[in-house]
């Protein structure tokens, strides 16, 4: 009978791990490379050895960033929200055609030769207006502050080249901005927001400034300043855009209405609270309302409700003047300077008299550019808010006009982004810019013509203002950023 042998298990394990040692001996398993392989081979073993040694992200910072990143995704979906079917034509009409006129037509045609109907638009008309806005106000700040400049600080350039420098600057920052994808702004516009209100707490800490009594603006090395209240601005009407783009119809109902009211009632505290800036206050809350109204249905429960807010204020403004004649309130004071400025001539309504004799004596075409007689020391820094009274002084009712008709041309190429954008978050953008700026020059002349109390709102890209001239420029960048996004169609 033949016996069986059984090979015991170990036996077959031994063999194998004595293969696998011999193998471990020889090297590496894989084939001998050839000649024409050893460098590559060589490289791809030194980039798996550089790639073994990255320090690992840890898990919760990696799932943080993550759901971070899914967060930011879903903001990018909603910033691509298209513009209601009423607002949206499939296809461009000849109208959009014909208002493409002077550079912008020009430009565009140059570029249109060799190339299909449809055609990447910018808008030249609107460069060149800001452009102009720019060295005229350099001009007109020079001719306002130079007197003032060498009696008070020895240099009579000082405001001029401090403002031609930031202006170059703001050039440069528009430029940049314009090639940034818009969206991008609106995926951040919730941590753009929080840091608008964290640089105006900083007011409030050793870092603030007080000018004049008021303390609006946090230190800078080189002896420079930063006003928090502009960041605001352009915070609130990227938000807010982002906020009525994320509800869509939601909007319309007293929860979206309260939501948005409220968001921006919270900027809007903040900048009067924070910085003691009540002008600047009531700019940010009206660019919120003007946003909710452009993009709501329903225009009859808006104009109701101005009528009632403007009957509460008048209102309030009798019982004021009656009651608390005596404040000592600033803000009460210059209100009741304002209902009857011929009794306070000599105290507070004193820049507004000087400003409206300005006015009067310039005439139809004033005295000539650096006659001005109000800015030899009688209107207190004449280059801030009280400008348009040297140029209605030295270029007179032609020079006024000459600007309302360069801030028309502006505001009706922003009107003009607007209803091009491509989708509705560009159209809000254009239509909030629109409105910051059509806000501020209509309440900067009105303060100077003396049909509202004295405040601190300064002429777009005309006052003097480092900040401000900055961060305009930065919203033009925006705006010129949009017009990139359009595309026409049929030409």
């Amino acid at each position: 009978m033949r016996s069986r042998t059984v090979r015991p298990v170990r036996r077959q394990d031994q063999k194998k791990g004595s293969r696998r040692t011999a193998r471990s001996r020889l090297g590496d398993t894989q084939p001998m490379p050839l000649p024409g392989q050893q460098n590559r081979t060589a490289v791809n073993q030194r980039r798996g050895s550089l790639s073994d040694t990255r320090p690992m992200r840890p898990a919760g910072l990696r799932s943080g960033y993550e759901s971070y990143q899914r967060v930011i995704d879903r903001r990018r979906e909603v910033l691509r929200t298209p513009k209601p079917q009423a607002e949206q034509p499939v296809r461009t009409p000849p109208k959009v055609k014909r208002a493409r006129s002077g550079v912008s037509g020009l430009a565009a045609l140059a570029r249109r030769k060799g190339k299909t109907a449809e055609a990447q638009y910018f808008d030249f008309d609107l460069l060149l207006v800001i452009v102009f806005l720019m060295c005229f106000g350099l001009v007109m700040l020079y001719s306002t502050s130079s007197y003032e400049a060498q009696v008070e600080l020895g240099d009579d350039m000082f405001y001029f080249s401090k403002q031609a420098l930031i202006g170059i600057a703001g050039f440069v920052a528009m430029f940049i901005v314009s090639k940034i994808d818009y969206h991008l702004y609106g995926a951040f516009a919730v941590e753009i927001y929080i840091f608008s209100m964290v640089m105006m707490a900083l007011v409030q800490t050793p870092l603030g400034k007080t000018v004049n009594g008021a303390r609006r603006w946090i230190r800078l090395p080189g002896n420079m300043t930063l006003q928090p209240a502009e960041i605001t601005k352009i915070a609130v009407i990227l938000f807010i855009s982002y906020e009525l783009c994320r509800l869509g119809k939601k909007a319309y109902t007293w929860e979206g209405l309260v939501r948005i009211l409220a968001l921006g009632a919270i900027a809007s505290g903040g900048v009067l609270f924070l910085t003691d800036n009540l002008s600047t206050a009531i700019i940010v809350m009206a660019i919120t309302c003007i946003l909710f109204f452009v993009i709501h249905p329903k225009t009859k429960p808006f104009f109701v409700a101005l009528g009632i807010g403007a009957a509460i204020a008048i209102v309030g403004i009798i019982i004021l003047s009656v009651t608390v004649a005596n404040s000592d309130n600033f803000r009460v004071q210059r209100i009741v300077a304002w209902l009857n400025p011929e009794a306070t001539a000599d105290t507070e309504s004193f820049q507004v008299m000087q400003g409206l004799y300005a006015i009067g004596s310039g005439g139809f075409f004033g005295k000539g550019l650096g006659n001005s007689t109000q800015k030899l020391g009688v209107i207190p820094e004449a280059q801030n808010d009280m400008i348009l009274v040297v140029i209605c002084e030295e270029l007179g009712v032609f020079g006024a006009i000459l600007i309302l008709v360069l801030f028309g041309v502006l505001l009706y190429r922003l009107m003009f982004i607007a209803r091009n954008a491509p989708d509705l978050y560009g159209s809000l953008i254009a239509t909030g810019i629109f409105a910051h700026i059509a806000l501020q020059v209509i309440l900067n002349i009105a303060v100077v013509t003396g049909l509202l109390p004295t405040t601190g709102i300064t002429l777009p890209f005309i006052s003097y203002g480092g900040t401000a001239i900055l961060f305009l420029m930065a919203e033009m960048g925006i705006a010129l950023g949009i017009s990139r996004r359009i595309r026409l169609e049929g030409e």
